[in-house]
């Protein structure tokens, strides 16, 4: 069964008109199946009708069978066994009659409709029922098989609450409709407990009316039919009975002679409980084969048939009131308003030069118009690749029309309500496009003879008079049968001495240049003929070149154009479909030539990783973050290290070549295309030094110390949004607060010159009582060449060397000549913090500024704090660890602060102190609690998913990051306000888009911890990006220490934890003392 959304499929087959159509619709159907639109294991079968009329009843019984022995044969059976229908779910869907506004059918008609989902791809009126059949109607429903025609949009607004239990026999589905309508159209007739008595088709309004229901509506047949399992059983047994084995291929290719019969007014007529047997068999009915014509006999003996095998069962009606049918008529003036009056965008999967020339109420779908194409109100143009200056008026229609066809149309004085469509055919051996112009008032079926009858929207003796041309040149001399326009042979398609004739052949018929010779002279087909002669396969192929072509052009102008567009979706699409390589090149030559917004450059490469991952496939190849640093990619990382862009990027390129077999060489190459992408983006950040000014003064006295202390950081709200890139291509707004914990500034360096041309580093980590000290001596340059590599011994304090410009790596000049020739001598750096390794509270961004400080002073320079902020986002960017700047504006800034950056490169840190009353701010203090949770975070797994989920601009992440810059702006108000409840809404606030920016940075003990602490809270996160470290919490009642630790403390299996109090730091960054005392001797001070 299936479950309570949405219907799985066992089977879906899709029944065609000409054999012809079989491959290029069962591309279609797997096409949708790889983009999930279609259940992953369902069999999918496009079915050729064994004869040319056959009827929807026929059509049906060759698909069961068909549906039938497929499952069959799945199931190890040598012969059709009606058993797998047992837990089957079958949908037979019909194509039905072939559609003059669209060559490939109504089913692959695109609609203006344009889906989120996880792949991009078309909307065609196939997809809008079969959406509307497996969650609307179906749902639910027991093991069987749906039938449906695909001529019509379905328009239901809610699922259908429908009873199947024990259900038994036929049901069908009803939509309601005008009597008007319904004359030319068919109606059930149903009892009071909804069975069907009777089917009227075409019937009088008389007929009609008696089946009007009490909103003045009648039940249209209006497609849906579900036949239950055992009723489909039956109807299979009729495949091997004389007549109705006519209906199968088993029959045509056993010699048997075919057989029309209907769905609606052959299968299921028998089963009408208004009908005897004589009425059945003998009946008249329109639209049906006549059982007194020439076939009589035949058609009497296949409806007794159908007889004696399905009557019994009774057909019961679904009746949807607030239902809508749309059928697909051939008018083409209805089908424009169909496409037009759709409440929908106006461009559809379009790239278009010049937007402002779409007119709101227009739609352009699937085309790519370049220059002046002006489409006005009312006015469709699809599958079109034209070039301006051309005008579209109000009311046409303008289909499949390449880029050689724009010199045609820029001349062509076209007027209002034209269609104007491209067709590709196959003339025997020869492939052509063949152009057609009609008027959307045209009525394709009217005799010539008839009043309304017209051709271009006028009457046909105004055509002839004006082109000289006369009937028996549409029809020929001999034509004695009434002559419409959908057999007159207007259309020019081929000259015997100049060859395919363009579109020009058509525009003669409208006005344009031409004359009646040479339009005489050309083979010329009839829009029957060129439905019939139409290559579906080549004509879907046009479409979906198309939709590629559109896509790379709106990928250009998403990354030019700093937009959030998500190319995701593109990408999936471009991969599944073997579309890779002109879409990587597409990508190549935009990331090339961004030289001057390495922006853009940084987010192509990771548009490249995203392309590589998607043709790794889902899930497979390994995960996405991982090392980069694989030798042969090095020469195009140097490169890009060096500022040769383009030369980069080619490189990048030709090695990618080496990487495209395998998925697990597919997620390596994407993980390097990642490094690389990390390479621009951290010389786009580095753009932030130019607000780094450092004065020049006197430096203290050799061996004195210079020591700083620094607060730690609480993140009240807006964190992620000072990540870069989305620092500069969203822009960043945060709200953070400097803290001591415990009464204690945790975070410091001091630093002092000694007469050894050295450098000695001293790192300290964790409580005085148990701290570990790294010291790393540094004598050569060579010793301090891993400054750039995070997870070697003292990176930080070697990257304050680089970043301080204390010495010069790449100098000639020795370590120890530089140190004598600047600072007369050697230095001793230490740093420190007592805070656990991911802590969340922003330790080595402002440990990286403790120290620069202390090195600055050392060395006789002076800066600013705001300085400062700017210096370490460049040092962590040569430290290669990346990060925001909000953990050195928390830090050394004091108290509580907004901090800004603009959408825009160079990347610059504003920062806002906030001028808070003394009540809140004690109010504040003593409602604030930390508690290390014991878990340690993995910020670095977690930046890299962000970045990555950021540049693929997912919408949930976009969304997400413009909420987070509104939450802030929401906070900073409450603290301004004084209101600890509204601090505490967006503190919670906070953490949900935490959890949406980074899922998995809750991990299950803290969040068992969270829920404990609720009630005693008006809001708390964990600090910085999350998954360990530290919570805050802002409690409901002052001085809380102790009542959080009892509660902590009951909690099962949460391990260790610690509860710290929390004081406010006024002033952040702060000059200690100094000293020529030894490092060790002043800390224990």
């Amino acid at each position: 069964m299936a479950d309570d959304g949405l219907l799985k499929w066992t089977v879906i087959v899709l029944t065609c008109q000409h054999k012809d159509s079989v491959y290029a619709f069962q591309r279609e159907l797997d096409g949708r199946q790889k983009r999930g639109v279609l259940p992953a294991d369902a069999l999918l079968l496009t079915v050729p009708d064994p004869h040319a009329r056959l009827g929807s009843g026929g059509a049906t019984l060759n698909a069961l069978l068909m549906a039938a022995e497929h499952l069959s044969a799945r199931a190890g059976y040598s012969v059709v066994n009606a058993d797998v229908l047992d837990e089957a779910h079958v949908l037979i869907l019909h194509t039905g009659r072939d559609f003059p506004w669209d060559a490939c059918s109504r089913a692959f008609c695109w609609v203006p409709v344009q889906r989120s989902d996880d792949v991009e791809g078309a909307v065609c009126c196939l997809d809008l029922l079969l959406d509307c059949l497996s969650t609307k109607i179906c749902a639910g429903s027991p093991p069987g098989v749906w039938v449906c025609g695909t001529d019509m949009i379905l328009n239901i607004p809610t699922r259908q609450l429908i009873s199947w239990d024990r259900f038994s026999g036929v049901r069908v589905v009803a939509l309601p409709g005008d009597i008007s309508f319904a004359v030319n159209h068919g109606i059930y007739l149903t009892d009071a407990e909804s069975r069907v008595c009777n089917i009227i088709y075409k019937g009088s309004k008389e007929k009609i009316s008696c089946a009007a229901l009490p909103d003045g509506k009648v039940p249209l047949v209006s497609g849906p039919v579900f036949f239950s399992r055992t009723v489909a059983e039956k109807l299979l047994q009729t495949h091997v009975l004389s007549p109705l084995d006519g209906c199968t291929y088993l029959g045509m290719d056993s010699g048997a002679p075919p057989l029309e019969i209907s769905l609606f007014l052959d299968i299921l007529m028998c089963l009408c409980s208004d009908l005897t047997e004589q009425e059945f068999i003998n009946g008249e009915r329109t639209g049906c084969t006549s059982p007194s014509g020439p076939q009589g006999a035949v058609v009497r003996s296949g409806r007794a048939v159908l007889w004696r095998t399905l009557r019994g069962p009774s057909i019961s009606m679904l009746y949807v009131q607030d239902g809508r049918y749309d059928y697909l008529t051939q008018s083409g003036r209805e089908h424009i308003i169909r496409l037009t009056e759709t409440r929908t965008q106006t461009i559809i999967l379009s790239h278009i030069q010049d937007v402002k020339s779409v007119a709101e109420g227009s739609r352009v779908i699937n085309s790519v118009l370049e220059a002046e194409v002006c489409v006005s109100t009312g006015a469709v143009v699809q599958h079109c690749h034209l070039q301006g200056p051309v005008q579209v008026h109000s009311g046409c229609l303008l289909s499949g029309l390449d880029l050689t066809s724009s010199s045609c149309m820029q001349r062509l004085p076209l007027s209002s309500d034209i269609i104007i469509q491209g067709h590709r055919v196959m003339l025997g051996e020869l492939k052509l496009t063949v152009y057609t112009a009609f008027g959307a008032h045209d009525n394709l079926e009217a005799n010539t003879d008839d009043v309304n009858a017209s051709f271009l929207n006028q009457k046909w003796s105004d055509f002839y008079s004006r082109t000289g041309i006369q009937p028996q040149y549409l029809w020929g001399a001999e034509r004695t049968e009434s002559c419409c326009l959908l057999d007159a042979r207007l259309f020019p398609v081929f000259m015997p001495r100049l060859g395919p004739v363009g579109l020009e052949g058509a525009c003669w018929l409208l006005g344009g240049a031409g004359g009646l010779d040479s339009w005489r002279e050309a083979w010329r087909l009839s829009l029957r003929d060129i439905l019939v002669l139409m290559d579906q396969q080549t004509e879907l192929r046009w479409r979906e070149d198309l939709f590629f072509n559109v896509g790379r052009r709106r990928a250009v102008d998403a990354l030019q154009g700093h937009t959030d567009l998500s190319l995701l979706p593109f990408f999936r699409a471009a991969a599944l479909a073997g579309q890779q390589e002109e879409l990587l090149q597409v990508l190549d030559s935009v990331a090339a030539g961004s030289s001057g917004d390495l922006g853009v450059a940084a987010r192509c490469l990771a548009c490249i990783a995203d392309v590589l991952g998607c043709l790794a496939g889902e899930g497979k190849g390994g995960l996405r973050s991982g090392p980069a640093a694989n030798p042969s990619w090095a020469p195009a990382f140097k490169l890009l290290e060096d500022g040769n862009l383009t030369a980069g990027v080619q490189e990048l390129a030709n090695q990618r070549k080496h990487w495209l077999s395998r998925p697990d060489l597919l997620v390596r190459a994407a993980r390097h295309y990642e490094g690389a992408g990390q390479i621009l983006l951290r010389k786009a950040v580095m753009s932030a030094r130019e607000f780094v000014f450092i004065g020049q003064g006197e430096m203290p006295p050799l061996g004195e110390w210079q020591e700083v202390e620094c607060p730690a950081r609480l993140d009240l709200s807006g964190g992620w949004s000072d990540t870069p890139p989305i620092a500069f291509e969203n822009g960043g707004l945060v709200i953070n607060v400097a803290i001591r914990m415990d009464g204690k500034r945790p975070i410091g360096a001091r630093v002092r010159r000694v007469p050894e041309p050295h450098l000695l580093l001293v790192s300290t980590s964790g409580e005085p009582a148990c701290s570990i000290s790294t010291k790393t001596l540094c004598e050569e340059l060579t010793d301090l060449e891993d400054y750039c590599q995070p997870h070697a011994p003292g990176a930080l304090l070697k990257a304050v060397c680089v970043c301080s410009e204390l010495v010069c790596v790449s100098s000639p000049v020795s370590l120890k000549e530089q140190l004598l020739k600047h600072w007369g001598g050697g230095l001793e750096i230490h740093s420190w913090s007592s805070l656990p390794h991911g802590s969340g509270l922003g330790t080595s961004s402002i440990l990286a500024g403790a120290a620069l400080a202390a090195v600055y002073r050392c060395t006789g320079r002076s800066f600013s704090t705001i300085s400062l902020i700017h210096d370490v986002l460049y040092l962590e960017q040569i430290l290669t660890t990346g990060g925001g700047w909000q953990d050195q504006v928390g830090g050394l800034f004091g108290g509580v602060k907004v901090a800004r950056s603009a959408a825009q490169l160079p990347l610059r840190v504003e920062v806002e102190q906030l001028a808070l009353t003394p009540d809140f701010l004690s109010a504040l203090q003593q409602h604030l609690l930390l508690v290390y949770t014991g878990k340690t975070r993995l910020a670095r797994n977690l930046l890299q998913d962000v970045v990555r989920s950021w540049y693929a601009r997912l919408p949930s992440i976009v969304q997400n990051t413009e909420q987070l810059v509104t939450n802030a702006e929401e906070c900073a108000e409450a603290c301004r306000d004084g209101s600890l409840v509204r601090l505490g809404e967006c503190m919670n606030t906070y953490w949900q888009q935490k959890k949406l920016m980074a899922p998995g940075c809750e991990p299950t003990a803290v969040r068992s911890m969270m829920n404990t602490l609720q009630p005693l809270s008006l809001g708390q996160s964990l600090a910085g990006a999350g998954g360990g470290g530290f919570l805050f919490l802002l409690t409901r009642e002052p001085q809380q220490k102790e009542a959080v630790r009892e509660i902590l403390t009951n909690i099962q299996g949460i391990g260790f934890f610690s509860v710290h109090s929390v004081e406010l730091d006024m002033d952040g960054i702060s000059i200690i003392q100094k000293s020529s005392e030894h490092p060790e001797q002043q800390q224990n001070t």
